[in-house]
């Protein structure tokens, strides 16, 4: 495991590469993998570096401890004033990992608040302990989220439910956002990373260049208008015929066996 940036004698991210997949883990465990700016720098330059590495084809994202993560580090955000947020724009780096590539599965079990709600919606699929709980409970402290969770789940959940969570404080568990349609599979407490491994695995076997334009395509659902997607798919689609992939995944589909995936 390589930590990218040390607190003290430990790493604040973990990350094990497992061709064709990779493992980052959030480890800041004493305080149930609180979200410091610090750890975000290290997750951002973490998953960019397994973004340029040909022989990693998804991400598993996962926390250390048994919790996913428990939010912001308050008493760190409590010491910055809104010019100092404003003039270092730390909330930037959630930009970074929304532009990551590859496509990422949130292993999530115990805890996923504020922000590390609002990571788990970054990740393109999140697999769930049916127990774990989420929410977006930072009204309870005077302020709202910052780094996506209004936009995130007022587009996954609707108006309403996403009203209840970001004005009431109320928290789900991972079976209710399962049944609500935000989270991809729910699975036994203490079952969500090596399902979320396998899921890794799933996507991993496809040809890699129609998974990055594909999940590119499928973000623009997520965050345009529908003309806008629908122009995104076409000029994806026909830029995945120029790939040799395309020729050897038709030739394997007609002579019944399984294709040889190169990314090229």
């Amino acid at each position: 495991m390589i930590g990218r940036i040390d607190a003290g004698s430990e790493p604040l991210v973990l990350v094990e590469r497992r061709p064709p997949i990779a493992m980052v883990t959030l480890n800041r465990p004493a305080v149930r993998n609180a979200l410091s700016f610090a750890l975000m720098e290290a997750l951002a330059e973490a998953v960019a570096d397994l973004d340029r590495d040909t022989e990693v084809r998804a991400i598993v994202l996962t926390g250390q401890g048994g919790v996913f993560a428990a939010g912001a580090d308050i008493a760190e955000l409590a010491a910055y004033g809104p010019v100092d947020l404003l003039r270092e724009d730390r909330l930037s780096l959630w930009q970074r990992l929304r532009a990551t590539k590859r496509p990422v599965v949130a292993a999530v079990e115990g805890l996923a608040l504020g922000g590390g709600m609002e990571l788990a919606m970054l990740s393109d699929m999140i697999v769930a302990g049916e127990g774990a709980r989420f929410g977006q409970p930072e009204i309870r402290l005077g302020i709202m989220p910052g780094a996506g969770g209004t936009q995130l789940l007022t587009r996954a959940l609707g108006k309403w439910r996403a009203m209840e969570m970001v004005l009431a404080g109320r928290l789900l568990t991972g079976r209710e956002l399962y049944e609500a349609g935000l989270v991809t599979r729910v699975v036994p407490d203490g079952q969500a990373l090596p399902e979320a491994e396998r899921l890794a695995r799933e996507v991993a076997a496809m040809a890699p260049l129609a998974v990055q334009l594909a999940k590119e395509a499928v973000q623009a659902a997520f965050m345009t208008g529908l003309e806008e997607g629908l122009a995104l798919e076409r000029k994806n689609f026909y830029l995945l015929s120029a790939t040799e992939d395309r020729g050897e995944g038709m030739r394997a589909f007609l002579e019944k066996r399984d294709a040889r995936w190169q990314g090229k």
